[in-house]
């Protein structure tokens, strides 16, 4: 099998011109090097295929949704969240607006936008909180993400049986008494984690804010993860349970606890800038994340995350009640000189964590619970369609002859 090709080749392969073949290469969409028989270049056969697979996906990607996501490209038209131009919008509602006074709750009942009222106000539970305490007692001792996902799966029997598997206002109150390793409740989902963490109004308030602002992000990895799940039938405690795995990983929901880390080591230093910039240099940051500290930029906003700016002025807002916050904020603003990026909600989650003296990890079942509402809404919503999430695979490996 040839691994390099003549420009004929590569042309015809591509379906262009040989003149067109030679301004990919000079905006650098493919390499040439030169040949060691004859005068012309030489082609890559991998990036040739490659770029004709891309060329061809290109060329498809006017086809209809309902095309493209059975057995096409995982491309979906969604109702629920708007991100453009630095604005986040829940179902046409500005989510930092939102965030100023709306509960997860009330952000909700606006995701899911189904027509029926408001079942939040509503105990249809059917596990007694005997079952419950009986069902958390062997995970008590596991992290909240760890105990919400063996929950889900061990009530999910008993939830379909009682036919709610649907109602996501009894599922969110299973996952923050889960999360939370409390009894199943009724009041406000903020105040059910103020009073778990023992936080005052003022610090809870700021607990409402970050669950609304964290309640969905479009089609992100956990989103998409839970539409997928969902467009197979499975009932919804098992779709929710697959976003929590996808939330788990350390490039999701799981990064703020590498920024936790970051925190720790610029405060307990005696030269922030310089253990920031250690950081920095760390292998594994430049290998799996780009050149950046994790909690800082977002490849959906260069001029700022909206979520991470609002809630970290929310934070700054209570310096002098907390001594610990002028500190947070000067690692912020050192750490995104350094970067050149701005932070984002991971970094202002992580340092609510801090600043409230909370436990390691709690950033990350404040983020779990707000995105549990955005999960069920897409879920819903990919349910209704009735289509299965399947799309193809591009084949990028070897061929063992030209076509």
């Amino acid at each position: 099998m040839k691994k390099m090709l003549t420009a004929d080749e590569a042309a015809t392969l591509l379906g262009v011109s040989t003149a067109t073949l030679y301004s990919y290469v000079s905006r650098g969409m493919l390499d040439s090097v030169p040949s060691k028989n004859v005068r012309s270049k030489l082609y890559p056969r991998d990036q040739v295929l490659r770029l004709a697979a891309r060329r061809k996906d290109g060329r498809q990607a006017g086809h209809t949704v309902e095309q493209a996501i059975d057995w096409g490209k995982p491309i979906l038209e969604s109702r629920i969240t708007l991100i453009e131009h630095g604005v986040i919008r829940y179902r046409g509602h500005d989510a930092m607006k939102l965030a100023q006074s709306a509960t997860l709750e009330q952000v909700a009942v606006i995701l899911w936008d189904d027509g029926k009222a408001n079942m939040f106000d509503t105990n249809v539970m059917q596990i007694t909180p005997a079952q419950w305490r009986h069902m958390r007692q062997p995970f008590s001792t596991f992290l909240p993400l760890e105990r919400t996902a063996a929950l889900l799966a061990a009530s999910a029997p008993l939830l379909i049986a009682a036919e709610l598997p649907t109602n996501g206002a009894q599922l969110m109150q299973l996952v923050a008494a889960a999360l939370l390793n409390t009894d199943v409740s009724m009041l406000p989902l903020h105040q059910q984690c103020g009073n778990a963490w023992g936080l005052d109004d003022a610090a809870t308030n700021l607990v409402r804010a970050a669950l609304v602002a964290c309640a969905d992000h479009e089609l992100n990895v956990s989103a998409f993860t839970v539409r997928c799940v969902a467009s197979t039938g499975a009932p919804l405690p098992l779709a929710l349970l697959a976003g929590l795995a996808a939330l788990s990983g350390p490039r999701h929901g799981g990064e703020s606890l590498r920024i936790r880390t970051l925190i720790d080591a610029a405060l307990e230093s005696d030269d922030m800038h310089g253990a920031l910039k250690q950081h920095l240099a760390q292998p594994g940051i430049a290998s799996g994340y780009g050149n950046r500290l994790p909690g800082f930029g977002h490849p959906l906003y260069p001029d700022g995350d909206p979520r991470g700016r609002m809630l970290l002025q929310m934070l700054a807002a209570q310096e002098t009640r907390h001594g610990n916050i002028a500190q947070l904020l000067e690692i912020g603003e050192a750490a995104s000189a350094l970067s050149g990026q701005p932070v984002n909600v991971d970094f202002s989650l992580a340092a609510i964590e801090y600043a409230f003296g909370l436990a390691r990890g709690t950033s990350q079942t404040l983020f779990a619970l707000g995105r549990c509402a955005g999960w069920i809404a897409h879920a819903k919503e990919q349910a209704s369609t009735g289509q299965l999430i399947r799309p193809r695979a591009r084949y990028v490996g070897s061929f063992d002859f030209l076509d």
